[in-house]
């Protein structure tokens, strides 16, 4: 079934066919119509789940983490503050090995207090062992998120589906709504085998001395090590039923390119329009799209990136005192391969600010007239 819906709803849609069992949220723009529209799923028997109602962003982790130990489907959403707020439990979530599915709708982060987009939120989170997946339309909302149960529950790790706010989250396209018959078939029913169970009682996550700690966090990293060979079979199996892939990145008119633009959510949509028109004018520029932000696709970020002249990369983010946070990592992917590409960092959009395509356009002719970065940050759109 096809339906005209905002990403938000497309969220809400991806959890309630994934037959998600509890749901613990609280309230915050712009992504309280996530949980408002599951919550009157749960009200009229839509989705048999439990909704949860809490004081704070940290009680919804808290109890989606709990309820994940009894070997329940759990889910949460929420955007900026909320997810600061969560950080505490974030770390637990992954510790603990728990597959909750969260989705945040990025928002700047305050002060000055703001509802519109960047990434430092979820960025600002890469540490704490979630999986991040970035989304660039609706469609790919919906896909993610029944996909990122699947992975979730495969690895033992928690997973952050993320969207822009407003671009995507308010804004309404069109979705292909899949058969509940088929989603079952692709994401049966979850089966913890160590869980919280009254008839055995066990504890977790009792005080854990360093005869043990270093090995859990060891085991945390070989999973992440493992997801991306799990994520392309989820998307494989994913695309034979519902005829949609997405890689863990995406390269496009790449082959032959000069300058490759990297891009991440809903710029990257921008982005192709420009390169198609910068290709009619005999320019040889292509676009990667990094749809996962952890685990790193480092090898795949080699194969593509290592045979551009020049690397473009579009950060809606900063890491204060360093740069943009994907440029980062995509110097740290390259680092060691001799021959290397120069990395072009460019800051722009933060707070929402649009980024159009003449912005795109002026940072890809930026890069093919310049032969290195003359500076580490290469600031767009300020208005001093």
């Amino acid at each position: 079934m096809k339906k005209v819906i905002t990403g938000n709803h497309a969220v809400s849609y991806g959890a309630q066919l994934a037959r998600t069992q509890v749901i613990s949220a609280y309230p915050i723009t712009p992504q309280t119509q996530v949980v408002e529209l599951l919550s009157e799923f749960c009200a009229s028997g839509k989705l048999k789940a439990k909704f949860i109602k809490v004081e704070s962003e940290h009680s919804a982790m808290t109890a989606c983490i709990a309820a994940s130990l009894t070997g329940v489907r759990t889910f949460t959403a929420t955007s900026a503050h909320g997810l600061a707020l969560m950080h505490e439990m974030l770390h637990w979530a992954a510790g603990a090995r728990t597959p909750v599915v969260m989705a945040n709708i990025n928002r700047a982060m305050g002060p000055g207090w703001s509802v519109w987009t960047d990434q430092n939120d979820s960025l600002s989170q890469r540490d704490t062992g979630w999986i991040q997946l970035y989304c660039e339309s609706n469609q790919e909302v919906l896909d993610t998120t029944i996909q990122a149960f699947k992975i979730a529950e495969k690895l033992l790790l928690p997973v952050m589906v993320i969207l822009d706010a407003f671009v995507l989250s308010h804004t309404s396209e069109q979705v292909d709504l899949p058969e509940q018959s088929v989603v079952d078939q692709f994401l049966p029913r979850f089966e913890l085998k160590t869980k919280l169970d009254l008839s055995h009682p066990s504890a977790y996550g009792g005080l854990t001395n360093p005869d043990h700690y270093f090995e859990i966090r060891y085991k945390i990293q070989k999973a992440h090590e493992q997801a991306l060979a799990v994520i392309k079979s989820v998307n494989d199996e994913f695309n034979e039923l519902f005829g949609r892939k997405y890689g863990v990145i995406e390269a496009y008119r790449c082959d032959d390119a000069k300058v490759i633009l990297v891009t991440s959510g809903t710029i990257t949509s921008t982005a192709r329009v420009v390169i198609d028109t910068m290709r009619e004018q005999g320019r040889k520029v292509g676009l990667l799209k990094q749809k996962l932000f952890r685990p790193t696709p480092t090898e795949q970020l080699r194969e593509v990136l290592f045979k551009a002249q020049k690397i473009a990369v579009i950060d809606r983010n900063i890491s204060f005192g360093h740069s943009g946070v994907f440029a980062q990592e995509i110097k740290s992917s390259l680092y060691g391969l001799a021959g290397a590409p120069p990395v072009f960092d460019y800051i722009i959009g933060l707070g929402g600010r649009d980024v159009t395509p003449d912005a795109i356009y002026e940072i890809i002719d930026n890069t093919f007239k310049t032969d290195v970065p003359n500076e580490p940050i290469i600031w767009r759109g300020v208005r001093l």
